[in-house]
């Protein structure tokens, strides 16, 4: 008995324009493409008169589809997030308004230790089903990939906790989830006072257990005169290299610190906020290949007035990443299109530079873009189908979204 016929793809989509975001210079356009996708990799672009049986469609593919003139992206990523955590800080947000300052709130029992006492007090359930709703926001607005942190933990067991949650949502949700481990985020009550007895029981017990685990892809840290000192930071990524773990870090968001360039020295994926970033840890973040990640939600939402540096960025050809930084405390957002449109407004970049930024450069922001942020032959099918006229709608749009589809390896 014969075998059937392997065809050359599971499925082809047709009848459709593709924004690849394989050049730096474009949108990377292919108008009235097809693109065919086997075992979850893509392996044709091209127009349909190239297909081996191009008039007679389901010969090349076991499913066909016919994509109407829509348009595709790669899936979109954000890069920087604090997904997982308990309660929420609303209260906070209304007594600003009504004119209380830190100290105020600190006293009320706020800032991010009053997050702190909420993770820690929350079950794994718990803390799954809240980022649940958040995760699910922002895969109706086609994210593919994710990065989310710990750090509301400030302990060990609490750490772990918010690490298991998240590796757990890439496994029940069509999402890829990268980990971080933030354990150098903010001082924990316990430790007041001993900033260097914390960052040691983050380097000699922390780390080390999370690295045992296999439970984070990267490690960030906060470099800040409120967070940690570059000493202090230089010491986790020094323990971070050593177990092998790439580097990322908070950098410059209220103040120079020198941490971008810091950053740099360890060829750090990303450095992240870069408000007060500097010339001189601009130029090492362009030698080490270092993206810049935007957050233009936290901007907004602290009403900051000092905007990155960003024709510095582009003169030096550092890639820009834009990303939701979703926490409780300073941009309590959900989703990734509005933080396109804000990239735009507040910070003037052009919409090609912003979808760059949840596509090519997130996924260079994490280590993954050989694998996916650009629509190319070879790369995982992580892909977007929109209802929209040009990809310069998707950074236009204000509410609502023009989500068509969802093609996830």
């Amino acid at each position: 008995m014969s075998q059937p016929e392997t065809k050359p793809f599971d499925y082809l989509i047709h009848n459709v324009h593709v924004a690849t975001m394989a050049s730096t210079d474009d949108y990377g356009v292919v108008k009235d493409a097809c693109v065919g996708v086997k075992s979850g990799v893509i392996q044709f672009i091209g127009t349909q008169q190239q297909l081996s049986h191009p008039n007679e469609l389901d010969k090349n593919a076991d499913s066909v589809i016919n994509a109407h003139g829509q348009w595709l992206t790669p899936g979109l990523i954000d890069c920087h997030t604090h997904l997982v955590y308990g309660g929420n800080r609303a209260n906070e947000f209304e007594m600003r308004l009504n004119g209380a300052d830190y100290e105020e709130i600190a006293k009320a029992g706020g800032g991010i230790l009053s997050t702190v006492r909420a993770t820690r007090a929350a079950s794994e359930q718990e803390l799954f089903d809240s980022a649940t709703k958040r995760l699910k926001s922002l895969l109706k607005e086609g994210l593919t990939t994710i990065e989310i942190k710990s750090g509301y933990g400030l302990d060990t067991e609490t750490e772990i906790k918010m690490l298991k949650v998240a590796k757990r949502l890439g496994k029940e949700f069509p999402v890829r989830v990268a980990t971080t481990f933030l354990g150098a985020h903010a001082l924990p009550p316990e430790y007041k006072d001993r900033s260097d007895d914390y960052i040691d029981l983050v380097c000699n017990e922390m780390l080390p257990t999370i690295a045992e685990l296999k439970l984070a892809d990267a490690v960030d840290a906060f470099c800040e005169n409120i967070g940690f000192s570059y000493q202090q930071t230089q010491k986790v990524f020094a323990t971070a290299k050593q177990l092998g773990l790439p580097v990322k870090l908070h950098a410059e968001q209220l103040s120079d610190q020198s941490g971008a360039g810091l950053a740099a020295d360890y060829h750090a994926l990303s450095a992240d906020h870069l408000e007060y970033l500097s010339q001189n840890s601009i130029e090492k973040m362009a030698k080490s290949g270092t993206v810049a990640v935007l957050l233009p939600g936290a901007f907004y939402f602290l009403r900051e007035t000092k905007l990155p540096p960003i024709q510095a960025l582009r003169d030096a050809k550092v890639p820009m990443a834009i990303a939701t930084d979703s926490n409780p405390g300073t941009s309590p957002a959900e989703s990734i299109l509005l933080m396109l449109n804000m990239g735009c407004t507040f910070f003037r970049m052009t919409p090609l530079e912003t979808l760059q930024g949840v596509t090519i450069n997130a996924a260079k922001a994490l280590g993954l873009d050989q694998e996916v942020g650009s629509i190319e032959v070879g790369k995982k099918a992580d892909m977007v189908l929109w209802d929209i006229e040009h990809p310069n709608q998707l950074s236009y749009q204000l509410g609502g979204s023009n989500w068509a589809r969802t093609f996830k390896s």
